[in-house]
């Protein structure tokens, strides 16, 4: 592929994310903070690809100059069977977010949604994070993709019990019993019953919709959770939901969702820019522009 390492001499080094629809995407303007921060002559842009178009796209994205791609709804699932590599944790969550072009022109595809998670309470909580939330359950809200790439997450920092709470329970079945190595770590709590999952917790993860701008809220008493147990909202709009003001007024430690969208991206631009990009107040401030 034409271009120097760094792009500071050469061509462009050009990269996007693939989606459908994709103007609302933040990842352009998260790209970009970086590119103009560290120097580099790139570019990150929305590409919008329809479903039917995304093989197509892929294939030619070696041909059309680019380095690699996010993609984002709908196209994680359908990138599983298009790209020539699949990495582990692609593999366990069942999803791609990230794809680079390797040298030999061959893509690789793979899934930095749990890198993000962990990376993001490591930010915000390291001291917690680090002591494993003292060998305590972890209760997820949600059953769907990010709760996959949380749980993955969670897996692999050694949690030994997490409870899934779902408002459909063969969700939460589902996800236990094809998440490998989860079925032994998981207990599913019924919807009605969501807050006693939260007795002995040492985290608290949502990654439903609901708290969402525009969607439903989300009912939860926090009652039974303990005072210095985390609580962390996957959402970003709005940055404090419900959830976490509840949580802050009772003094429980909370982690927002922007952090998470933005530890994401450090692998993709990694490899496409070669830079490692440092979350910072300045990038949280550029991107939250875009809301």
């Amino acid at each position: 592929m034409s271009g120097t390492e760094s792009g500071k001499g050469g061509d462009v080094l050009r990269a996007g994310v693939m989606g459908w629809p994709v103007s609302h995407s933040l990842s352009p303007r998260l790209h970009g903070y970086w590119l103009s921060r560290y120097r580099i002559r790139g570019s990150y842009d929305a590409i919008a690809v329809e479903p039917e178009n995304l093989a197509a796209a892929l294939s030619g994205l070696a041909d059309d100059g680019l380095r690699g791609v996010n993609l984002t709804v709908p196209h994680k699932i359908a990138a599983l069977a298009l790209v020539d590599k699949i990495d582990d944790t692609a593999q366990r969550i069942g999803a791609i977010n990230t794809i680079v072009v390797d040298g030999d022109g061959a893509l690789a595809g793979s899934n930095t949604d749990a890198f993000g998670f962990i990376e993001n309470l490591r930010d915000q909580v390291p001291d917690h994070v680090a002591a494993g939330w003292s060998g305590r359950p972890v209760a997820v809200l949600g059953a769907g993709g990010a709760a996959r790439a949380v749980c993955t997450a969670l897996l692999d920092c050694g949690v030994a019990e997490i409870r899934l709470v779902n408002r459909t329970a063969a969700r939460a079945t589902e996800l236990a019993e094809t998440l490998p190595g989860l079925a032994d770590r998981a207990a599913i709590y019924a919807w009605a019953d969501r807050a006693g999952a939260l007795a002995e917790a040492g985290l608290l993860v949502n990654t439903t919709v609901l708290g969402m701008a525009g969607q439903a809220s989300l009912e939860l008493d926090l009652a039974d959770l303990p005072g210095d147990a985390t609580v962390n909202d996957i959402v970003y709009a709005p940055l404090e939901t419900a959830l976490l003001a509840q949580a802050r007024q009772r003094g429980n430690a909370v982690v927002d969702g922007l952090g998470m969208l933005l530890h994401q991206a450090r692998p993709g631009f990694r490899a496409w820019f070669g830079a490692d990009p440092v979350v910072d107040d300045g990038l949280r401030q550029a991107v939250l522009a875009g809301l």
